[in-house]
């Protein structure tokens, strides 16, 4: 299975790897390696999240307040946000 990001999903995940990193040198990298670490859990598993509604489901992220919202399409995995959970929940809803 092959996974991909919505264009301002990936742009999500690299402006919070630089927030994290600006914040603490190291931290970037940290976050960045759970996030792939969420990634592959849910190719590994594609269902195992519980549906948020139109086929989406998240999965958590873990040490980092963030979901990963996605979709999945036959043989890929389509990821929709890489979401701050602080943040407006639903803002990523109109990429769908």
């Amino acid at each position: 299975m092959i996974y991909s990001f919505h264009p301002e999903a990936e742009l999500e995940f690299i402006n919070a790897a630089d927030y994290y990193e600006n914040k603490l040198i190291g931290l970037g990298l940290d976050f960045s390696i759970e996030v792939y670490s969420t990634i592959e859990k849910i190719l590994a598993y594609p269902k195992a999240w519980p549906v948020m509604g139109d086929d989406i489901r998240r999965s958590l992220v873990r040490r980092f307040p963030f979901g990963v919202p996605y979709s999945v399409f036959e043989e890929e995995i389509y990821i929709i946000a890489v979401m701050n959970l602080n943040r407006e929940p639903n803002y990523w809803k109109d990429r769908i």
